[in-house]
């Protein structure tokens, strides 16, 4: 694997990039501080502002790494962040990462997350060269499991009762795809 770090990605609609400390406003009214967006995350929803500024301010911080990937979802057509997707897990041991992501309600439904998720694959695969790349959902929340499917990876099973999220202790559906190229 040649690791790269968070590098900017371009696509039809959607600009992926690093967070700028400017986005922390952005992060909290688009994604962060909806309930809807959050039920089925591991993190809570942010109850305020400044929880969106000091995950920002973590996320910058830590692009200083070389194994750090977290972008910005940048949606071109309003030029402001509407999500984030990145690296939620990094196996180096067997070249592989699973990939997380969440965008804002009012974007469901649109494609966007399976055009983000899409150029990441290619990224990885293509640049990084990772083996693998991995991905898993709350079985309630079928539609993050469609985007998985629509980017090609293969459901692999599920996990009973694995996982806890802000609706409690869950199952856990495992998906993944293996580098064509390797």
């Amino acid at each position: 694997m040649k690791n790269l770090g968070t590098k900017r990605i371009e696509t039809k609609r959607l600009i992926l990039r690093r967070f700028e400390l400017t986005d922390a406003d952005a992060m909290y009214q688009n994604w962060a501080s909806d309930d809807k967006v959050t039920k089925f995350l591991t993190w809570p929803t942010h109850k305020d502002i400044e929880i969106s500024r000091k995950v920002i301010e973590m996320w910058v911080s830590d692009y200083s790494e070389d194994k750090n990937y977290q972008w910005c979802i940048e949606l071109k057509s309003i030029g402001e962040a509407i999500g984030s997707i990145g690296v939620v897990d990094y196996k180096e041991n067997i070249e592989a990462v699973e990939i997380g992501y969440c965008i804002g309600s009012k974007y469901w439904g649109q494609g966007i997350t399976t055009e983000a998720l899409k150029a990441l694959i290619e990224f990885f695969f293509e640049e990084v060269g990772v083996n693998r790349i991995e991905a898993r959902h709350d079985p309630a929340n079928g539609n993050s499991g469609k985007v998985m499917q629509k980017c090609g990876l293969k459901y692999e099973g599920t996990r009973i009762k694995a996982d806890r999220n802000n609706s409690g202790i869950c199952d856990v559906a495992m998906y993944g795809i293996i580098n064509p190229r390797l």
